[in-house]
């Protein structure tokens, strides 16, 4: 044997070597492969139901949301309505009970006023002219 056939049989075992190498791991790649085709299989079958039932889920929930914007509407208008109800009642009955008030508040100070006699008329720490007392001579 030649030193060219030698490196040529040493190429070829290595060669097999090498094919040997990417063979086993093109097994393993393949093994994974179906076992991940497998699993996507089995999510995409529990999938389609949860997705199905979240789906129904916002729908009802958009439902429920359109009844409560409904209702939110109503409240709003009864709310502008009371509003405008207890506007009317101020302006209508509010001046008149005021000058009602007014007026019995003034007859009962005056009548309180015919029944006791005036009160004294005096400054703090003073008396006012009219009721000085007069001095004495001697003092």
């Amino acid at each position: 044997m030649s030193g060219g056939e030698v490196a040529g049989l040493l190429v070829a075992v290595f060669w097999a070597i090498l094919v040997s190498f990417l063979a086993v791991a093109l097994a393993r790649l393949a093994q994974t492969l179906r076992a991940t085709t497998k699993m996507v299989a089995e999510v995409t079958e529990q999938a389609v139901p949860l997705l199905t039932d979240a789906s129904a889920t916002v729908r009802s929930a958009q439902t429920q949301l359109d009844r409560v914007d409904a209702i939110a509407s109503d409240v709003q208008e009864v709310t502008s309505n009371a509003s405008a109800l207890s506007t009317t009642v101020a302006s209508t009955f509010g001046g008149p009970l005021v000058k009602v008030a007014a007026f019995g508040y003034g007859v009962r100070r005056a009548l309180g006023r015919r029944a006791e006699p005036p009160p004294p008329r005096t400054v703090v720490g003073r008396t006012v002219k009219g009721k000085r007392r007069p001095r004495r001579k001697g003092a």
